[in-house]
């Protein structure tokens, strides 16, 4: 599986390039990112698509030396769950 990353966007599409998942992290300042949003089309739930999209995010975060505000449901309950990635959190 290989996303594609854009500013403030990771995805993922399908053999007809329609997008099935995604998180979208806005910039908030130069050094700060706000995860808003995160989906999964339902043909991939129960893959752990979500999981490796957060995942995909926190490392582009640290190779970019940003930290992100939470305000995406999904995110908010992932990160404490993970505290491996807890630097990569404002």
């Amino acid at each position: 599986m290989e996303f594609n990353t854009e500013n403030g966007r990771i995805w993922l599409e399908n053999k007809d390039g329609k997008m099935t998942a995604e998180v979208v992290f806005p910039s908030e300042d130069e050094n700060t990112v706000n995860i808003t949003h995160t989906f999964v089309d339902d043909s991939l739930r129960g893959q752990g698509i979500a999981a490796k999209l957060m995942e995909a995010v926190s490392d582009k975060l640290r190779l970019d030396g940003k930290k992100a505000v939470l305000t995406c449901s999904y995110a908010k309950a992932w990160f404490p769950k993970h505290p491996q990635y807890k630097d990569v959190v404002k």
